[in-house]
């Protein structure tokens, strides 16, 4: 349907990697919030791409008429454990719950694979990040009473339910 009917593009989900030019906008975004909120970027070069494939692994962009609105991945931390990364809005597409939609999807592939927790860590000055994983019933694995400063990266964990053959 065409953006004159007054209804917005379809959203679909497209597992890709993350060199996949389709992923470079929204990357770059992320490499440039990094920069802006901890002056480095080098989390996003630090593990390399195959880890974000299957098997273990996968890379999610969530489109909008064909163009990437928000995107994450997981990799394999342990063989009970996928570890979320590189979960992202574009910055002109906030606020519309596409963050959750991601979180979902890859939830439900992580289960699918056979994984049954999840674990990531997200920086402390990123509170939406923070209020998004625990609105979606992450379990942090920190004080939430503490400075977020004083802590470092804030892990979280969730258990999945396989949903079975």
């Amino acid at each position: 349907m065409s953006s004159t009917s007054g209804r917005a593009p379809a959203l679909s989900l497209r597992a890709t990697t993350p060199d996949d030019p389709l992923a470079r906008p929204l990357l770059d975004e992320l490499a440039h919030e990094y920069l802006t909120r901890y002056g480095d970027a080098s989390d996003l070069t630090r593990f390399p791409a195959g880890e974000f494939a299957p098997p273990h692994g996968a890379f999610l962009l969530l489109l909008e008429g064909g163009v990437p609105v928000a995107g994450g991945a997981y990799r394999r931390y342990d063989p009970d454990t996928a570890e979320l990364k590189r979960i992202w809005t574009h910055s002109a597409h906030r606020r519309r719950g596409l963050a959750r939609r991601v979180l979902a999807a890859l939830e439900r592939d992580a289960a699918a694979r056979g994984y049954s927790r999840l674990y990531l860590t997200t920086g402390p000055r990123q509170p939406e990040a923070r209020g998004l994983y625990l609105a979606t019933g992450y379990r942090p694995l920190f004080d939430v009473t503490a400075d977020p400063e004083s802590i470092g990266p804030l892990p979280f964990e969730k258990d999945l339910e396989n949903p079975g053959p």
